[in-house]
């Protein structure tokens, strides 16, 4: 059954959830290469490309597996899917979870996988193919905007902030804020850049999200449904110098939005609950303690198994018993309750067979028709002379 988004479960405060598509060619080579070298230079400790089923395989799905350690000792699990469909180039959702609960200043487990060079193609929206890295300009009508923020927010799998100029910035100013937000923000966060006269335009297509942005401001767009603890006021912010320097403010606005309960995205169950099950990237120490679990699990259920054999053993030694006592008591052993009959044939042939019955006692019920009364009533007339013969 499809979970409803109102009721969608809250994630662990340890997961990293992302959905981009990939538009350039050889996805697969591109995520291959960046394993082996960040292998090579220790910043993971582990990848696998895990063997898909020929079910996935069918649809072209390629499925990765990392593993780093942050803040000293603290173990990064990361599964990374690609699939491909209709549209130009793969579609990925990645998934991490953490140890203890996540910190936005570790790294963004989408470098692990993807370069994080400026040339690399996959940090796409997948719905509205905008960029988690570049600054996004709104278009000109009110009513694209709208479409275009309410596709943005759809789903809930990135945090979507308007940003307006009061005045048109300079050549530090006309940079994407990704850059300058804590490394774990900088792949989840959309940004889209109003121009000094879209002021108004901008905030009349924002009121269908209960927001408005102030001028030379920021707002965050809730998703649907918003967030526990969301309110406009408190995740809006009055000024944003863009000038090249680090907007500390917005920056905190953001580091709340994303600290908040926020429902886990639309498809990210099934994600979650493979990156748990079936992990297949272990340690000598993990392979160790699943095959402990499954002989812990396997001694269960024969000890079960056991223990239903010698339940059963003892009714049948009892049953026994009780034959046993009858027949010294000279008593006669109560005889087995014999199945009903069932009768002979299909159901089909027994109904046709009372039908035919049925038909036969209809016709000799049947009141006889007027020529059969008029040859009846000749033959009673000639009875009395034959019997006066």
């Amino acid at each position: 059954m499809r979970t409803s988004p109102s009721v969608r479960p809250t994630p662990s405060p340890a997961l990293w959830l992302a959905r981009g598509r990939h538009t350039g060619p050889d996805a697969e080579d591109v995520v291959r290469r960046t394993l082996h070298r960040l292998k090579d230079d220790g910043t993971i400790d582990d990848h696998l490309e895990v063997s898909v089923s020929e079910a996935a395989a069918s649809s072209s799905d390629a499925v990765f597996e990392a593993r780093w350690t942050v803040a000293d000792s603290v173990t990064v699990r990361a599964r990374l899917v690609l699939v491909r469909d209709a549209e130009p180039g793969v579609e990925w959702v990645l998934a991490a979870e953490a140890e203890r609960p996540w910190d936005l200043g570790w790294p963004s487990p989408a470098t692990m996988f993807w370069p994080d060079g400026p040339d690399a193609s996959w940090d796409h929206q997948p719905v509205t193919g905008l960029r988690f890295r570049k600054v996004n300009r709104l278009p000109e009508d009110d009513k694209d905007i709208r479409r275009l923020l309410r596709n943005s927010v759809r789903g809930g799998w990135n945090i979507n902030v308007v940003v307006h100029e009061a005045m048109t910035p300079d050549e530090h100013g006309r940079l994407p804020i990704g850059p300058l937000l804590p490394p774990s923000l900088r792949h989840r966060v959309v940004e889209h850049r109003a121009a000094p006269d879209q002021l108004r335009i901008v905030n009349r297509a924002l009121r269908e999200f209960g927001v408005q942005v102030p001028r030379g401001g920021a707002v965050l767009l809730p998703p649907t449904p918003a967030p526990q603890g969301f309110e406009a006021d408190d995740f809006s912010v009055r000024t944003v110098f863009l000038d090249g320097s680090r907007p500390a403010e917005l920056v905190d606005t953001l580091a709340r939005f994303a600290a908040l309960p926020l429902a886990l995205p639309d498809g990210a169950e099934g994600v979650v609950t493979a990156l748990r099950d079936d992990w297949q990237l272990m340690t000598l120490e993990e392979e160790l303690a699943r095959a402990r679990g499954l002989v812990a699990m396997y001694a269960e259920a024969l000890e079960a198994m056991t223990k239903s054999r010698d339940l059963y053993r003892e009714a049948a030694e009892r049953a026994h018993e009780a034959l046993a006592v009858y027949r010294d008591n000279g008593d006669t052993v109560p005889a087995r309750p014999q199945p009903p009959a069932t009768p002979q044939g299909s159901p089909f042939q027994q109904l046709t067979r009372r039908l035919e019955r049925l038909k036969d006692t209809a016709k000799a019920l049947r009141p006889a028709s007027a020529g059969d009364g008029g040859r009846g009533t000749e033959g009673a007339g000639e009875r009395p002379d034959e019997s006066g013969r």
